[in-house]
């Protein structure tokens, strides 16, 4: 049999029912040290890890990057996390006075001004400020693709029943290695090594965070 060590045909990347570089947007929202304060379902180490992942992965495969805030303005929270600022220079914050982001006119517009159709969402907590704009974006018929591993809820009932709650509404978790996999998709394409060198990174802070139990 002959030796496989070519990629197959690409796909059209923007009519694909799968995650592409040209047919999705990320969204952060709230990473703010308020809502990493109280989490518990998870631990501030592991969204870190998962959230720059995801920011890692979209800056090299070109995926646009929506990134949110709640009451900067308003002068009651601080804004994004330094370590998920520091992966994305440039992407400006859009911060709002709501919980649900799709109720903001900006955030809107911002992932209306994409043009994509498929978006990929990571926000705290996971049962507000990530399963509302959920909701209404499926209801409007966007794929949403909440990021499992990159969230956190106030409780692990809260988290649970917010994907139960998403999922039944149509939502499609992923998590932050499978997004990079959907994105680059074959080994021998030439991109390959975008998603090769997040995992060199990955997966050393991994086995640090599970041997310290964090």
């Amino acid at each position: 049999m002959e030796k496989k060590t070519a990629p197959e045909p690409v796909r059209d990347q923007a009519r694909d029912h799968l995650l592409t570089p040209q047919n999705c947007v990320l969204a952060l929202i709230d990473f703010q040290p308020e809502q990493y304060g109280t989490v518990t379902s998870t631990t501030r180490e592991r969204i870190d890890l998962n959230v720059v992942a995801l920011c890692r992965l979209a800056t090299k495969f070109g995926v646009p990057v929506v990134l949110s805030t709640v009451g900067v303005d308003m002068g009651v929270n601080q804004g994004t996390s330094q370590v998920i600022k520091d992966e994305l220079p440039g992407v400006r914050e859009i911060d709002r006075s709501g919980v649900n982001a799709w109720e903001d006119a900006d955030f809107r517009a911002a992932i209306e001004g994409t043009g994509r159709r498929k978006v990929v969402i990571a926000g705290l907590w996971t049962e507000v400020c990530l399963t509302f704009p959920t909701l209404d974006m499926l209801a409007e018929g966007y794929g949403v693709y909440p990021v499992a591993d990159a969230v956190g809820g106030i409780s692990q009932v809260a988290h649970d029943r917010a994907f139960d709650r998403m999922i039944a509404a149509g939502a499609q978790p992923v998590t932050a290695i499978s997004f990079g996999s959907e994105l680059m998709r074959n080994w021998a394409r030439e991109d390959s090594d975008k998603l090769r060198e997040v995992m060199r990174w990955y997966f050393p802070r991994k086995q640090e965070l599970d041997a310290d139990g964090k």
